[in-house]
């Protein structure tokens, strides 16, 4: 069967362009409207339908559904709102939370603030200053272009203030990593493009490059790195550590540490269960399956050196299916400990190439055995982060 393409869809941010220009349309003409058409970045178009029309004297507003596409996008089908009035240019200009754009050739000053479900920023290192909606640049300057065009063909020169909303946005923003970026109380309206590609890598390192650069802005010089969910569990339930220091890389950790070497982070945690991290033993930066499966090859090198008198073991470790059944086998060989011990060295070499020489401490586990390996400084490091917990946690109190 022929692979299907996987369809794209159109961010958070074209949607609200489009939902923008088209209220600015209807409230200076008159006219309602079905659909509207905005010209993206890079050229493209997107012609869109309204929803949810409501036209008064001084204002109006109207809906886009957002169209994810393919990709598993929570706001996949939400409605993302305009409102568009008339606005008095120096009260809107003395309003918090607004953001401004000179208009062109002498007209008034466009401003644009958020409604219901947009989140504001409460912390520094996003692309949006404190204390303002999280609508980030690009899609801001969609929405400002698209009432700019609107104003423009119907030969109005006053101000007009536009606000972004979302119903849904609240709870939404809960399945997203807003939260723990400083963005409380909805949803960002995102995109660079205009368009949502499933699946997308590039998003998911985007994101994890974020979540660095904000610590790194908060002048943290030490973080964790962990790779899923049980790296989360781990370090909370085991070391006792807080998942405030930490940022979860998923599959990408070469990248991720070479973020954080970039970021300027002096010391590195990285925790992180054996079937994950065995493949980085191997120098293997991104440790998805679709670029190659070696768990097995990899523990069997770094258990060759101490397998002698040991007939069979070869075969026994090439052929566990899981590395938990691979780590009873060395347990029962008397051997998981020296083993282990190569393979964290091993992997915090690899590590502290990937951060450009930056101090990468590792532990390592298995879900059956509990922890099975840790570098030498790993448990001077983890006492760093209780410290610094422990001190957050006066200072709450």
């Amino acid at each position: 069967m022929e692979k299907r393409e996987l369809r794209s869809g159109f961010t958070t941010g074209t949607c609200a362009a489009v939902a923008a220009k088209a209220a600015a349309v209807m409230l200076l003409t008159g006219r309602e409207l079905q659909h509207m058409k905005l010209m993206m970045p890079k050229g493209r178009s997107a012609d869109l339908p309204l929803f949810h029309v409501i036209m008064k004297q001084d204002k109006a507003e109207c809906a886009v559904k957002k169209d994810a596409g393919d990709d598993p996008d929570v706001t996949h089908k939400a409605m993302v709102f305009a409102t568009i009035k008339y606005s008095d240019e120096k009260e809107a200009g003395q309003a918090a939370g607004v953001y401004r754009r000179d208009g062109e050739e002498g007209k008034g000053p466009l401003f644009l603030t958020a409604g219901e479900g947009i989140g504001w920023v409460t912390r520094p290192g996003l692309s949006c200053p404190v204390g303002m909606p999280a609508i980030n640049p690009v899609p801001r300057d969609m929405i400002f272009r698209g009432v700019e065009e609107a104003r423009r063909e119907a030969g109005f020169d006053g101000s007009l203030t536009i606000a972004i909303w979302m119903p849904e946005g609240k709870k939404l923003a809960e399945k997203t990593f807003n939260s723990r970026l400083g963005i409380e109380g909805g949803l960002s309206i995102l995109g660079t493009t205009g368009i949502v590609k499933p699946m997308s890598e590039e998003a998911l390192i985007a994101t994890i490059r974020l979540e660095l650069h904000m610590k790194a802005v908060a002048g943290m010089k030490r973080v964790i790195l962990i790779p899923g969910n049980y790296g989360e569990a781990f370090i909370q339930e085991t070391l006792g550590l807080s998942i405030t220091d930490g940022v979860i890389c998923s599959n990408f950790i070469g990248e991720a540490l070479k973020v954080a070497g970039e970021e300027g982070f002096d010391q590195v945690l990285f925790a992180g269960h054996i079937g994950k991290l065995i493949k980085t033993a191997g120098g293997v930066p991104n440790t998805h399956s679709k670029y190659g499966d070696r768990r097995m090859e990899i523990l069997w090198d770094c258990t060759a050196p101490f397998s002698e008198g040991r007939g069979g073991l070869e075969d026994k470790i090439l052929t566990a299916n899981t590395m938990e059944e691979a780590a009873g086998i060395l347990k029962s060989c008397g051997i998981l400990e020296p083993v282990m011990e190569a393979v964290v060295d091993r992997i915090q070499g690899y590590m502290t190439l990937w951060s450009g020489g930056r101090k990468v401490e590792v532990v390592t586990f298995s879900t059956m055995y509990g922890i099975l390996g840790m570098s030498r400084g790993a448990m001077e490091l983890i006492g760093l982060f209780s410290g610094a917990a422990a001190g957050r946690k006066e200072q709450e109190e």
